[in-house]
């Protein structure tokens, strides 16, 4: 058992030490099952290569199973506090939230997050995905930083996050099982998570099925206080702005706790058919279904709220869920070539409801005038993509490698959106039972093609060169309207003409990249590349042919309607090493990143509602480091650290939108410039980890202890945010533990999760020129997404 504590020891260390380093290009086809393990290398498929990760030629953070299970990550958002340059704001179960590699972001932060984010690559084994689907039964998740697409279909701006699935075995039949339930701050619930993985061979060799299934019950901790009886009948504010008395709240509002919860469900299943190793297909069916009932927010002190309440006037519901199709074939061609063919189906729907009153005040129609007035969206979004990927991955052997591909993408988008005013005098219930005040439809379709591919060349045997290009083309539709019933409008946008607007853009993108090994334990790399990103449509109704200018309408003019493409010109360089007969591993790297054409946040001329424009340039420098320390085969010291600085370097006028007197409602909006040194939004310019692992034997099993700090640094909301009322969010420190008894077949685990409950704020919806009081309404626009609390709890682990 004490040979088995050092060799778990081994995986533990190897799936913890994140590393940035550069490799040969890589196999295409994914280990079979866990990751492989020998002589404490994890080895990875980054590069299309099997490779260890000291062998692999690009800037790559691996975590392992086993790791992943230690700290409990479950899904996207758990990743950024064990990977050097990433940020991922924690905002809750009702998007992935909001995911910045190397501050290469523009957007303001927000409370929901982002359910769509085309900055980087999310790939489920060969499949890209806009979905954060649960981490069960995955073999490792790999996180590579800097551009891709010489080597990915998916043409990626700042990077690509990897999971890797275990996939199915057909020699024999093996099984797992987990539950977790645990005790949360602010919470009056109890949370708990089931899953479960079953592998069958079903003819030995040739077929198998396996399957991950399981479900979370995540508590909440968000109450909301300040829910309206019965809209249009019940006063949101019984006694005016400042504060309400008993009897008023008695008589007209009333409170649902925890109303953040996450219910989960999600399954993956795969057949594998085979004739011998060297053809394969697998066949894959995934489903995850997400349900929540409010945001991850507070209402900043709004009527007397709380760190741990919103002020909305309606609960905030939200239902997602996505279906993935997938086919992969991989051959191996008289030891030539190997092929890998992906062709893949993914739809994704996303319900929700959120209180609209604030915006509706803001149009100035004088809604205000009726005292028990308040609003709610009802909107509807679908997203269907459809993609296949070829690649042709040397296999010959020789000094010469090389990687082929060609890839397709359609990505058609549908939004039905409602803005509804129940029991206003003005909404004629006849006609218009529905209480429609706005309502519109989007529909747009994206298209992209492109060819890809790298070649290496091993000059000696620790010399390599490799050079990568790629040709892309996309084409860009957009289609809709816009209707406003209680001003007369039809009460369905599509009986109105539709408006849209058609894009097109085709370019290259490149990289070269070069390392050199001065010993099997040392290995420097240096690596040039352009990466890019796609435009597309804005996701607002264009405006009608006949608008008159002052008109009262959210809509899209034609020069707002679409957005081009950026691009990125990445430097890199970093080093590798192992010393001390490996008792000390470390990585270290420094990086430039010229960004032009960025893809900005702005906002439409009508109905001041968020666009995506291109403008200006910015750059972002700094550098990452990790290292893994075992002084004893019992004890492992591991930490990482990065440093960003992402700023921009161009003015960019009047795309900053603020209250031309912060909250004063008498006055209309008005648009800053962004100034050249503003630093960029959503990303934190200092962020580490350092954790301790001590495992001893115990009876029949291993004892493993293990505590993990991390530091987020201070963040921005927005660009020019000392100027244009935005924050500056503090830095945090939080704390992690956890306690297991393992043996072969089981473990049993105590752990504990922001262990001095730290509160934070990690982003902000809106600016803080939009509070106040709006004509004798307190206004409850701006939001601040938090931290999840303390969490303490138990959980086991059945293998078979």
């Amino acid at each position: 058992m004490r040979n088995c504590a050092k060799l778990r020891l081994g995986m533990l260390s190897a799936t913890m030490f994140t590393s940035a380093i550069t490799a040969i290009p890589a196999f295409a086809q994914e280990l079979a099952t866990t990751e492989a393990v020998t002589d404490d290398a994890i080895f990875v498929t980054a590069t299309r290569r099997t490779t260890t990760l000291m062998d692999t030629p690009i800037n790559i953070s691996a975590l392992g199973s086993e790791e992943m299970d230690r700290q409990r990550i479950d899904d996207l958002r758990d990743i950024a506090d064990f990977t050097p340059g990433l940020t991922v704001s924690d905002t809750g179960a009702g998007s992935t939230g909001t995911v910045v590699m190397r501050g290469l972001n523009a957007s303001d932060t927000g409370d929901g997050g982002a359910i769509y984010d085309d900055a980087l690559g999310i790939y489920l084994g060969e499949v890209p995905l806009y979905y954060d689907f649960k981490l069960i039964d995955i073999a490792r998740v790999e996180t590579l930083l800097g551009p891709q697409g010489t080597l990915y279909g998916l043409g990626t701006l700042a990077g690509a996050i990897r999971y890797i699935p275990n996939r199915p075995n057909t020699d024999y039949i093996e099984g797992a099982a987990h539950g977790r339930t645990y005790f949360m701050s602010h919470s009056g619930d109890i949370g708990f998570q089931a899953d479960g993985m079953l592998n069958l061979p079903i003819v030995r060799d040739h077929i198998a099925f396996r399957t991950a299934t399981g479900y979370y019950s995540n508590a909440g901790f968000i109450d909301y206080p300040l829910l309206v009886n019965e809209p249009g009948v019940s006063l949101p504010q019984p006694d005016g702005p400042t504060s309400i008395s008993d009897a008023g709240y008695a008589a007209n509002l009333h409170r649902e706790d925890d109303v953040n919860f996450e219910h989960t469900f999600t399954s993956r299943n795969q057949m594998l058919l085979q004739t011998t190793e060297d053809l394969q297909l697998l066949l894959t069916y995934a489903y995850q279904r997400t349900t929540t009932d409010g945001a991850q927010s507070n209402s900043a002190g709004v009527l007397g709220t709380g760190r741990y309440e919103n002020a909305s006037r309606f609960i905030e519901p939200v239902e997602r869920s996505a279906h993935l199709f997938s086919a992969e074939l991989n051959a191996n061609v008289a030891d030539i070539f190997d092929v890998v063919a992906t062709v893949a189906h993914t739809k994704v729907k996303f319900h929700d409801s959120a209180d609209v009153t604030d915006l509706l005040l803001d149009l100035d129609y004088d809604y205000e005038l009726f005292p028990a007035f308040a609003g709610y969206t009802d909107s509807q979004r679908n997203r269907d993509q459809n993609n296949a990927e070829m690649r042709l991955v040397s296999a010959h052997g020789g000094p010469v490698s090389w990687v082929l591909g060609g890839f397709y993408n359609e990505n058609k988008y549908q939004s039905d959106y409602a803005e509804r005013i129940p029991n206003h005098p003005w909404v004629d219930p006849t006609t218009n039972p529905e209480a429609l005040e706005y309502v519109s439809y989007i529909t747009s379709k994206v298209t992209e093609k492109a060819i890809f591919g790298e070649s290496t060349l091993e000059v000696t045997p620790e010399w390599q060169v490799t050079a990568g290009a790629r040709y892309f083309k996309y084409t860009s539709t957009i289609a809709g309207a816009a209707a406003l019933p209680v001003l007369g409008d039809p009460l369905s946008p599509y009986d109105l003409p539709a408006n849209g607007g058609d894009a097109a853009k085709d370019g290259w993108v490149w990289k070269l990249n070069t390392s050199y090994e001065f010993s099997p334990d040392l290995m420097v790399y240096g690596t040039y590349s352009k990466g890019y990103r796609i435009g597309g449509p804005n996701r607002v109704a264009p405006c009608p042919a006949d608008i008159t200018p002052g008109q009262q309408i959210i809509c899209a003019l034609p020069d707002e309607l679409q957005y081009g493409p950026d691009t990125t010109k990445n430097i890199e360089l970093g080093i590798r090493g192992q010393l001390f007969d490996r008792l000390l591993s470390f990585s270290f790297n420094v990086f430039h990143i010229d960004w032009q054409g960025i893809q900005v946040d702005s906002s439409t001329l009508y109905g001041a509602t968020g666009i995506t424009v291109n403008g200006g340039s910015a750059r972002s420098k700094g550098f990452e480091t990790s290292f893994q320390l075992r002084p004893t085969p019992e004890l492992t010291i591991q930490g990482t650290y990065s440093y960003t600085d992402a700023i921009l370097t161009e003015d960019v006028p009047g795309i900053i939108t603020i209250r031309t007197t912060p909250n004063n409602y008498d006055n209309r909006f008005s648009q800053l410039d962004a100034l050249s040194g503003d630093r960029l939004p959503g990303s934190a310019k200092n962020s580490g980890s350092l954790g301790v692992t001590y495992m001893t034997p115990l009876a029949d099993g291993d004892l493993i202890a293990n505590w993990t700090t991390t530091y987020r640094g201070s963040v921005v909301s927005r660009i020019g945010w000392d100027r244009a009322y935005g924050d500056l969010l503090p830095s945090y420190v939080t704390h992690r533990a956890s306690l297991t008894y393992d043996m072969d077949d089981y473990s049993i685990s105590l752990f504990a999760n922001n262990i001095f409950d730290k509160y934070a704020v990690v982003s902000v919806a809106n600016d803080r020129s939009r509070i106040g009081v709006n004509d004798g309404v307190a206004v409850r626009y701006y939001r601040q997404a938090v931290l999840t609390p303390r969490t303490v709890g138990i959980e086991g682990r059945v293998r078979f």
